[in-house]
């Protein structure tokens, strides 16, 4: 049965002291919740990091992850942040592609494809996150946007690499919009994904794929989108910067 987890993005919120206070409330409240195959992950700004992995020892069911990580191993590349560093201080996930990265800081599906295979290298398990635009929906452009996506991004991996990834889907449009896919369309894409998956790689795989949803998930509308057969939770914005909030989602799986 594949992994169901719901991933808390807190982008760039929260001072220091903020962030161990939230992260504090939530693996209390987690720790009566998550079951089974379930996972609660918060990706929280570098300055969090190693403070959240020391916290969140003893919590079998919560992981931390990074927001980014560089392409390449090491070098002059002052501000950035390497796989080898996040993996240093215990994270084990890591964010990669999301459409702020995309749209504010120009990341390419060839760029990220390279980030994969670094995150991978150093045993950091990649969130990948794919989805179109608004006005690629509306151009009916969708589909193909996700595919050449998944294409150029992960397809070079081979399948026990691919293996080790969550994708993310993410509709552009209902980030941050308080505007959410309905359950059908946000099903319809991950089914999409899945057959994508399935025809690179085997239905085996596909099946053992984690695919998350991304858009304006909260409490009120997790139960139907986690209801649908091919999502397996959601990657949380807002809504994991409240502990009740994101625990609440969580608790939609039992």
């Amino acid at each position: 049965m594949r992994k169901k987890i719901v991933a808390g993005n807190w982008k760039m919120n929260l001072d220091y002291n903020e962030g161990l206070g939230l992260f504090s409330e939530i693996i209390n409240m987690v720790k009566d919740e998550a079951t089974g195959t379930q996972e609660a992950v918060i990706c929280s700004p570098f300055i969090h990091l190693h403070s959240l992995v020391q916290l969140a020892k003893g919590y079998t069911k919560v992981a931390v992850g990074a927001q980014n990580a560089h392409q390449n191993e090491s070098g002059a590349y002052t501000g950035e942040i390497s796989a080898k560093m996040i993996k240093s201080v215990g994270a084990a996930y890591v964010i990669l592609g999301h459409s702020e990265r995309r749209q504010y800081f120009g990341e390419t599906n060839e760029l990220l494809a390279k980030k994969t295979d670094t995150a991978l290298k150093n045993d950091l398990r990649p969130i990948f996150c794919i989805g179109e635009t608004l006005q690629e929906r509306e151009a009916n452009t969708h589909f193909d946007i996700i595919k050449t996506q998944l294409a150029e991004g992960v397809f070079h991996l081979d399948a026990e690499q691919f293996a080790k990834l969550v994708l993310a889907y993410e509709p552009v449009w209902a980030i941050g919009t308080g505007v959410t896919a309905s359950s059908a369309q946000a099903q319809e894409i991950h089914e999409f994904i899945r057959k994508e998956i399935a025809a690179k790689y085997s239905q085996e795989v596909a099946d053992a794929t984690t695919i998350l949803y991304g858009g304006s998930c909260n409490p009120k509308n997790a139960a139907e989108l986690f209801a649908c057969p091919d999502i397996d939770g959601g990657l949380i914005g807002g809504a994991s910067l409240k502990s009740r909030d994101f625990v609440d989602i969580l608790k939609t799986f039992n």
